[in-house]
């Protein structure tokens, strides 16, 4: 990496980018028509932060629930460093004794790391629990350093490099989190300690990584938008001054929808690892969903035989059994009707082709098979479909017994009705119809 200098603007007052964030006014995303290439690097991977920001949003894991998690995403990975890391918090006792029993697993994948505010005391904590990296806050914007932290731009760099060094000078590889980074002066103040991290790494000839805070959901995927808020230019500036894609780390948060897109431009654009928390429970908003970033590699590098994508369902089903989790019905991948029609039509479609209304072979991918649920909606088709779904026969949609049935249904929608269909009344109604003709069940 070629030494450059990039001076640090150490301003009197704060830069809020007041055009684009008028605080009054929805923000602005801005455009220079000026892109900048997509650099997709050869390998990218998740990293966790369900046991950190994803603890800020909810009551806390207790350890053994923490460990469970962690195995279920050691059995995603499946030895495939998709899911490179974890990071925990070091505080309580209680987090201290879920780091020990993840530890004890001895898994390669997901790499056990810390969290820590950017002071000693803090650094202390990292040390006694012999941790290989930790992340350390180091906020970026002037929001946070002016009007949080009461110090000027120098001050607070400084203070950042002194637990950085001390992170360095004990082994340990520091994880820089540059807090609000969608709201920094990237050449004043990101650049310049980019590049100061950077000198240290090659001092000690150790990786200093940063990971990338979009802390309010600002960021946009667009390549010909503006810096601060435009991800592509975040990532290619850092890559343009000698940050390795290895190295550099996106964590967002979806206050403004789009979560999702911005992890994946990061991605396109160079930087290695997205940051996510399961089913996208963190702070405010959340983070990106890891189950929704799992299915985003396999789509840019390609599905892999190794990746275990159906525990993904086996963990949905536990953090609704065990964890109080109340996924959305049609909440994608994992929600319990994601891959389930009320339309008529449509379930006609899938008794003709599964492929024309199911995205992907989802019983082969993540154990879910594609499913029709009974509304007014349904029709013939999709009553057809429910029998045939379950029991061992192949019917017409117009045969008498799937018609009785329907008139069973418009009886019931046609006195107000406005829920589904229950299971437990179509499995009467179909007993009812097709009385010893039942077949066996499949």
């Amino acid at each position: 990496m070629e030494e450059k200098n990039y001076s640090l603007a150490d301003v009197e007052r704060p830069n809020l980018f007041r055009e684009v964030f008028p605080y009054t006014e929805f923000p602005k995303v801005d455009f220079d028509g000026s892109a900048v290439p997509m650099e997709i690097p050869e390998d990218i991977w998740i990293t966790d932060t369900t046991f950190r920001d994803g603890q800020q949003a909810r009551p806390p894991y207790t350890p053994q629930q923490i460990l469970r998690i962690y195995d279920f995403l050691h059995e995603i990975d499946n030895g495939t460093g998709l899911i490179r890391q974890c990071e925990f918090f070091l505080y309580s006792k209680r987090d201290r004794e879920a780091v020990e029993l993840c530890k004890a697993r001895g898994y390669e994948f997901p790499q056990i790391t810390g969290w820590i505010r950017a002071v000693a005391a803090d650094f202390r904590l990292v040390k006694q629990m012999e941790l290989a990296e930790t992340g350390i806050l180091t906020s970026a914007s002037d929001y946070h350093i002016f009007l949080k932290l009461r110090k000027t731009r120098a001050q607070a760099i400084n203070a950042y490099l002194d637990v950085v060094k001390a992170a360095l000078d004990a082994g340990i590889i520091p994880r820089c989190h540059f807090e609000d980074v969608t709201r920094a002066d990237f050449d004043g103040v990101v650049v310049p300690f980019a590049d100061q991290l950077m000198a240290l790494a090659r001092q000690y000839d150790s990786p200093v990584k940063i990971r990338l805070c979009d802390t309010l959901g600002f960021a946009v995927p667009y390549a010909e938008s503006t810096l601060p808020r435009s991800v592509p230019k975040l990532v290619a500036g850092l890559r343009e001054i000698g940050v390795p894609g290895e190295w550099l780390e996106w964590h967002g948060h979806n206050d403004l929808h789009k979560v999702q897109t911005s992890a994946a431009a990061a991605w396109l654009y160079g930087c290695c690892a997205a940051n996510c928390s399961i089913f996208g429970v963190g702070e405010r908003t959340g983070n990106p969903p890891l189950e929704a970033m799992v299915i985003e590699h396999a789509q840019i590098k390609g599905t892999d035989s190794r990746i275990n994508y159906s525990v993904m369902t086996e963990l949905a089903d536990y953090a609704a059994k065990e964890l109080g989790f109340s996924l959305q019905g049609n909440y994608p991948l994992v929600g319990k009707n994601f891959n389930v029609t009320r339309a008529g039509i449509h379930a006609d479609g899938l008794l003709k082709n599964e492929e024309i209304y199911n995205c992907f072979d989802t019983k082969k991918l993540l154990n879910r098979p594609v499913g029709v649920a009974i509304t007014d909606k349904s029709g013939a088709a999709g009553i057809k479909h429910f029998i045939e779904d379950k029991y061992d026969i192949d019917i017409a949609k117009h045969d008498p017994r799937v018609i009785m049935i329907k008139d069973k249904i418009d009886v019931e929608y046609a006195a107000e009705r406005v829920s589904a269909i229950s299971n437990e009344e179509m499995d009467a109604w179909i007993i009812e119809a097709f009385g010893d003709d039942l077949p066996p069940l499949i």
